[in-house]
Order: C-alpha cells, then structure tokens, then sequence
C-alpha cells in the first residue's frame, strides 16, 4: 500500500513489481527460480487487485472473528506453503527469500525468520505511508509464529527441500516427451 501510494500503480500491481523486484533478489541469492516463481510473481498481485475490485465477502464487524478467521487463515497458509515447497518446484518470490534468508540463519527458526522478514516490510510500507492497524501487526507477528507451529507438527523445515529451477525442469520435460515419441 506504501508504495501504491507513491506511485500511479493500483495495490495489485505495486504488488507485481514488488515481487519481480524480490524476484531479482531471489536471483542474487542464488535461489532457484521455478516456473512458479515467475507464475506466482506475475498472477499474485492481479488476482489480489481482482479480489479487492470484486470485493465478494461482506466486511466483518467483529474484531475477534475477525482475528479467528487470520489465525485459520495462518494454518492454511502454512500448509499451502507446505504443499507446494515440499514438491521442490520452487517457491514464490517471497517465499523464496524467506528460504534463502532462512539458509543464511540457519540457528534461527524458519518461522521467526518470517517475523523478521516481515517486520521489516512492514516497516518499509509504514516509511512509504501504508496504513498499520491490528491486523498488519498480527500478520507480521502471528503468521511467522503459526508457520513454525505447524512446521513443527508435520516435521516440515524448508531449508532442506531441493528445488529444481526453470532449466531442470525444461530438461526434465523434454526428456519426457523425446522418450514418449
């Protein structure tokens, strides 16, 4: 939103450059870029805009639902994360650099890796003028902290899973398909 505010971009496209930008440093991190990568770095910011131009669900009025419905919504975040990191087809750019910071601080918990990630966008959105309420602090606190809770359950650490990049899979597929004519 900070950014948005800075610029003639809509939230869902400051979004999009936002992720390439993290993208390229995914690249300098030596991470691998996946097709989902640049398929989460391209659709991610369009499908949120989308969402927030539909706006399809009614506003909530209760601060606890509310804060419930977040807190489920960590869960289900960290076992989408679970589900496709553990496939080893790469990460969303975001997710990527959580992995590689993750690599870099490897005696810190993936999880409170997240909150420091996260708390420093949070800080960077708050300097460009975005809007930080009780919910952005529970997002930037409390996802980090329920990733690692569940991450701790289902014995899942994503600094162990080994990617394979955009030219592993190409080979991969062109593989397949030589050995199927």
């Amino acid at each position: 939103m900070g950014l948005a505010n800075h610029t003639p971009f809509n939230y869902g496209i400051s979004m999009t450059l936002i992720a390439l930008t993290v993208l390229m440093i995914d690249i300098i991190m030596k991470e691998r870029i996946g097709f989902g990568t640049v398929i989460d770095a391209l659709l991610t910011g369009n499908f949120v805009q989308l969402f927030n131009s539909l706006d399809p669900l009614p506003e909530n009025g209760n601060m606890w639902i509310g804060i419930g419905v977040m807190l489920a919504g960590f869960v289900f975040m960290a076992l989408g994360m679970w589900v496709y990191m553990s496939a080893g087809q790469c990460c969303g750019p975001r997710d990527a650099l959580l992995v590689a910071l993750g690599k870099r601080l490897p005696k810190i918990p993936i999880g409170l890796v997240e909150v420091l990630l996260w708390s420093a966008v949070l800080l960077c959105g708050w300097l460009l003028g975005g809007q930080v309420g009780i919910g952005t602090l529970i997002s930037t606190f409390g996802a980090g902290l329920v990733m690692q809770l569940v991450y701790g359950i289902i014995r899942f650490e994503p600094r162990d899973v080994r990617h394979r990049g955009l030219i592993e899979t190409v080979g991969i597929l062109a593989g397949r398909a030589a050995k199927d004519k």
